[in-house]
């Protein structure tokens, strides 16, 4: 009887774990929800959806914050970033991983320093070195920092995933004449394509969401990502709570959809990776 019973114990346990983390992620939502529904300059009702639903404070929102140009400018800011970190984490992961690297070892260390330093210990530094570079307030201010700063994450990644590898094919490559380039082009890149994308959705939310740097070093909230516009948008309507949240919720909304969307894939990359 208990052998019975434990399989059906465990679903129960299971559904009820997840049940909890399911109303921890959601809860916060509707109640943003229900608050960015409210009428303006009024009290938020909490969860209770109001008997009057102000759908327009998403329009009213949308063209206060001029949120169509921070759309633009956090596109232009992931296109600069997203690729190039990628491609340059894939390759450093590979020369980590499967080649003998003079200095690997120290670099390893130093990259894991990297990945222990915090963005708000940097931001100093940073901003006095970019002004001096001319680039303060421009939109490179936040790509080559931010590319920089996601490296020892996505190294690491890479660099873990290539040591998964089989070496069989990578030995009959080296058997048939091919280059350490077409080696990881041809053999390893596709290998690694789980990881790949993975380590893609992971730094395109980091760049979506980034607050501190676009705030700190670019003065024109138009050229911002939407979550550094968040800081002029909330300045101007910190006293609106309805107004706000449904900022907040037009901000939020592309990355959840993104992560909803290609969850399957990531989840798909972490099991294959533990496969392997």
């Amino acid at each position: 009887m208990s052998a019975v019973s434990s399989p059906v114990h465990d679903r129960v346990t299971r559904a009820v774990i997840l049940l909890a983390l399911m109303l921890f992620a959601i809860l916060p939502l509707l109640s943003m929800l229900t608050a960015a529904l409210a009428p303006q300059n009024s009290t938020p009702p909490g969860l209770a959806w109001p008997e009057d639903p102000q759908w327009s404070n998403f329009a009213d929102a949308w063209t206060s914050a001029n949120f169509l140009a921070l759309f633009r400018s956090s596109v232009l800011i992931v296109l600069g970033v997203v690729p190039a970190a990628v491609a340059m984490a894939a390759a450093a992961g590979y020369a980590l991983a499967q080649l003998d690297v003079p200095g690997g070892r120290f670099v390893e260390v130093l990259l894991l320093v990297g990945l222990t330093l915090p963005f708000e210990a940097l931001i100093t530094p940073l901003y006095y070195n970019l002004r001096d570079l001319g680039l303060l307030g421009t939109r490179w201010a936040v790509i080559l920092p931010l590319i920089g700063l996601l490296m020892p994450f996505g190294v690491f990644w890479m660099r873990a995933s290539f040591r998964t590898m089989e070496t069989a094919l990578t030995e009959a490559a080296k058997l048939d004449g091919a280059s350490t380039w077409q080696i990881f082009r041809r053999v390893q890149l596709p290998l690694a394509v789980p990881a790949l994308s993975a380590l893609t959705i992971l730094f395109f939310l980091a760049t979506w969401n980034q607050y501190l740097l676009p705030l700190v070093l670019v003065d024109d909230p138009t050229m911002r990502t939407v979550a550094g516009g968040l800081g002029a948008f909330q300045g101007e309507h910190g006293t609106n709570i309805a107004l706000l949240c449904a900022g907040s919720l037009l901000i939020i909304a592309p990355s959840l959809l993104v992560f909803l969307f290609f969850q399957r894939h990531f989840v798909k990359a972490l099991l294959q990776g533990a496969v392997k």
